[in-house]
């Protein structure tokens, strides 16, 4: 295969994307699908898209489309994932994976059925700030691991209303997948506890009443461990998407204010000289070059993606290289399913943790079996 064809599913979030693949060397940007119609046709008009549906069935039917890249909302993750599969197009999915088990596990299951491809959209390791830090660990400047720390602070009031029956682990693969992926390491089991509350209102529309969750993920084959928290409403905090890697030899901690440099502490300095502001590079040269210039860009920047999101630290064009190279290479994506479901189940195991009290919950056997899966970066 020299080109893959896409079809793009969601055009709030997912019309970031319909200009990178137009410029992706190895991509057709061949259509676009949105319940709205009229909403869709302002993107097709935009970009000369010329194919469009209004019915996911529809698109499925296409067999000039190669794979579907899925940004619905979060409830329709899975069953979009699983009937695309049954249907013999390839998919990239937005976050979550899931928001159960049994999802993540049927669509592992069709992956391996079916041989097609499968991989997350997960910005935070294709940023620049985990490509920053994943190169200085590969080229041994961290040392050895010795722990890992992530936050994912959000408030989602005016967003759309299926966040307000949303619980906040179920959502939590943004501060997972950096501390599994720097190591390209799997969870093995967590445990996890609930902190405050939020409003009755809230409590009752989600099934669940804490205002904070907080977890500690035992790393698969590792003496390392990790924390990440998370939370959704009536907590203060500055929109935050930050992880902390801490090595033998140097560490990697995020700015604590939006648009403050990131800080590297290295080892066996004097006191005073530990500490030292960095300025994380753009890590744009790892890709064609015809798409360089989207990590610096944002299509809609009053999206609230992007008024809290930080521009996804660049991440939108490595991905779409990411899962195009993959198919065009034959080979599995980065994340794969099986990662994926890793990931997502971290969150789902931690809230049935948190609901026991910090009992320890183990990953399903499923998501814990480990293959290569080389990646493009």
């Amino acid at each position: 295969m020299q080109s893959v064809s896409v079809a793009i599913v969601g055009l709030g979030f997912g019309a970031e994307f319909v200009p990178i693949y137009r410029a992706h060397p190895n991509a057709e940007m061949y259509a676009i699908c949105r319940r709205d119609e009229a909403e869709m046709n302002k993107v097709g008009d935009e970009f000369g898209v010329q194919m469009r549906y209004t019915k996911f069935e529809d698109v499925l039917a296409d067999d000039n489309v190669d794979f579907v890249h899925i940004n619905s909302p979060i409830p329709d993750h899975a069953w979009m994932s699983k009937e695309a599969l049954k249907a013999g197009k390839h998919v990239l999915c937005t976050v979550p994976m899931a928001t159960t088990v049994d999802d993540c596990r049927e669509i592992v299951d069709l992956v391996n059925q079916t041989g097609l491809k499968y991989m997350m959209a997960e910005t935070v390791v294709y940023s620049r700030e985990f490509l920053f830090i994943k190169e200085m660990y590969d080229k041994g400047e961290l040392g050895k691991i010795q722990y890992m720390q992530a936050s994912h602070p959000q408030d989602m009031e005016g967003w759309p209303a299926y966040w307000q029956r949303m619980i906040p682990m179920h959502y939590a693969t943004h501060v997972v997948s950096p501390v599994l992926g720097i190591m390209d390491a799997r969870a093995e089991y967590v445990s996890c506890f609930g902190s405050g509350v939020i409003s009755e209102a809230l409590a009752a529309k989600s099934g669940n009443e804490f205002a904070v969750e907080s977890c500690h993920i035992q790393i698969q084959e590792s003496d390392v461990a990790a924390h990440i928290w998370r939370f959704l409403f009536d907590t203060a905090r500055q929109y935050r998407e930050s992880f902390d890697v801490y090595g033998t030899k140097k560490s990697f901690e995020w700015s604590l204010v939006e648009g403050e440099e990131h800080v590297i502490h290295t080892a066996k300095k004097p006191e005073s000289e530990i500490a030292s502001k960095v300025t994380v590079p753009d890590f744009a040269h790892l890709l064609p070059s015809e798409i360089q210039h989207f990590t610096k860009e944002i299509q809609d920047v009053e999206h609230l993606s992007f008024v809290q999101g930080a521009g996804h630290g660049g991440s939108h064009p490595h991905l779409v290289h990411e899962f195009v190279s993959s198919l065009i290479e034959n080979r599995d994506p980065w994340p794969d399913a099986g990662r994926s479901a890793n990931w997502t189940c971290v969150g789902i195991c931690a809230h049935e943790s948190a609901k026991k009290g910090g009992a320890r919950v183990e990953l399903p056997a499923f998501t814990r079996s480990s293959r290569p899966a080389a990646s493009s970066l």
